[in-house]
C-alpha cells in the first residue's frame, strides 16, 4: 500500500504520526513499523534564511515529530531545548526577538546549510538529515528551488510569512499571499511520482492556504493530484467555525473564504469539478454540513477530529481511509 500525504507543519506531522500508528497495526512489518510505503510531501514556503542558515520549519517539525524528538507542548522545535546562542546574539544586537532558534534546532539548520553549500539539492539534504531521525516515511520537500511565502499587506508592503505569523500573530490585515520564487520552481524529484503512483492521497488538517495551498501552487503538483488514479481524501482543519490550531482563519479571510468546514472543502474543490479532493472528513461539531456536501456530490462524513493524542489521531486517520470505501 502506498500512501502520500501533503503536509504543513504541526497539524500534518501529528496526523502522519497517527496514520503511521494505524498502518503499523493494520499492515505491520514485523519490526514495529508498517509495510505500507508512506511519502510525505512537505510545504517549504515557510522556509527562510536567518543568521546565515537555511531554516525549514515544516520539514523540521515533521522530522522531529515522527522521529520522537519534538517539543510536544508547543508542537514544534526540540524537546529539552536551550537558547544560549540566540540570547548571546541578542546581546550583540542581532537577531529577532520574535523568532529565536534553539541551540539543538540550530544544529539542524547548520547541518542543512553546510550540505546545501556543498551543492546538494534540498531533497537530498532532507534525505540525509532524515537518516538520523528515521521518521518512518519518505520525506520530500515540495521543491528543491527556494519558494518563500510572503504576505502582501493592505499598504502594499511585502513581508515574510513568518514575520506576519509569528511577530504579528496574523493580526495585520493581509491582502494576498505571494510565493516568491514560484515561477522558477519545479516539484522535487519523486513528488509527482508519489502522487501518480499512490493508492491513496491524504490532505491532513494543515493550513489550506499557506501550507497545502503552497504545495498545490508548485507547477505540476495540482495537475498530478487531479490526474492520479488514487482517491484523494481531506480532513478539515476547521472545527466549529474556528481553526484547530494557529490563525488559519486570518489566511482564509485574506482570500475570501469563510472559516467553516464546508467552505474549506469547496475551496479545495471536488476533482469531478476540476478541484483536488474526492472525499472530506469533518468534525462532529460540523456534522450539519455533511448533508449539504453530499447533495453537491461529495463523499463526506463526520467524526471526532481533534488530535488529542496518538490513539485519537490514529482513529481520525482510520475514519479518513474509511471514506475511500464509500467513494462511487
Amino acid at each position: 500500500m502506498k500512501v502520500t500525504v501533503l503536509s504543513g507543519g504541526v497539524g500534518g506531522a501529528r496526523f502522519t504520526r497517527g496514520l503511521l500508528a494505524l498502518l503499523a497495526e493494520r499492515l505491520p512489518d514485523g519490526a514495529g513499523g508498517t509495510s505500507a510505503q508512506v511519502t510525505v510531501i512537505a510545504n517549504t514556503g515557510d522556509d527562510m534564511w536567518l543568521h546565515g542558515v537555511r531554516v525549514c520549519p515544516d520539514l523540521d517539525t515533521l522530522m522531529y515529530t515522527l522521529g520522537g524528538a519534538v517539543h510536544e507542548e508547543q508542537g514544534w522545535g526540540r524537546r529539552d531545548e536551550s537558547g544560549r546562542v540566540s540570547a548571546d546574539l541578542a546581546a550583540y544586537g542581532l537577531g529577532w526577538e520574535w523568532f529565536t532558534l534553539g541551540d539543538l534546532d540550530l544544529a539542524t539548520h547548520l547541518a542543512r546549510t553546510e550540505l546545501l553549500r556543498d551543492g546538494l539539492p534540498l531533497s537530498a539534504v532532507t534525505q540525509r538529515l532524515a537518516q538520523r531521525w528515521r521518521p518512518g516515511v519518505r520525506l520530500l520537500p515540495m521543491s528543491d528551488q527556494e519558494v518563500e511565502t510572503h504576505v502582501e499587506l493592505e499598504d502594499g508592503r511585502l513581508i515574510h510569512f513568518e514575520e506576519w505569523w509569528v511577530r504579528h500573530r496574523a493580526g495585520v490585515p493581509a491582502r494576498a499571499f505571494v510565493q516568491v520564487g514560484l515561477e522558477h520552481a519545479e516539484p522535487a524529484p519523486g513528488v509527482l511520482d508519489a502522487l501518480r503512483q499512490a493508492d491513496v492521497v491524504v490532505v491532513p488538517p494543515s493550513n489550506p492556504v499557506v501550507s497545502v495551498g503552497t504545495i498545490l501552487a508548485v507547477p505540476g503538483v495540482r495537475d498530478a493530484l487531479r490526474d492520479t488514479a488514487a482517491p484523494v481524501v481531506g480532513v478539515s482543519p476547521v472545527v466549529g467555525g474556528a481553526p484547530v490550531r494557529g490563525m488559519a482563519d486570518a489566511c482564509l479571510a485574506a482570500i475570501g473564504v469563510r472559516t467553516d468546514a464546508a467552505a474549506v472543502a469547496r475551496h479545495y474543490g471536488r476533482r469531478a469539478e476540476a478541484g483536488v479532493l474526492d472525499a472530506w472528513l469533518v468534525d462532529t461539531a460540523d456534522e450539519g454540513a455533511v448533508p449539504g456536501l453530499r447533495a453537491e456530490g461529495w463523499t463526506a462524513a463526520a467524526a471526532p477530529t481533534l488530535m488529542t493524542d496518538v490513539p485519537a489521531t490514529s482513529a481520525i486517520a482510520a475514519e479518513a481511509l474509511r471514506l475511500v470505501d464509500r467513494l462511487p
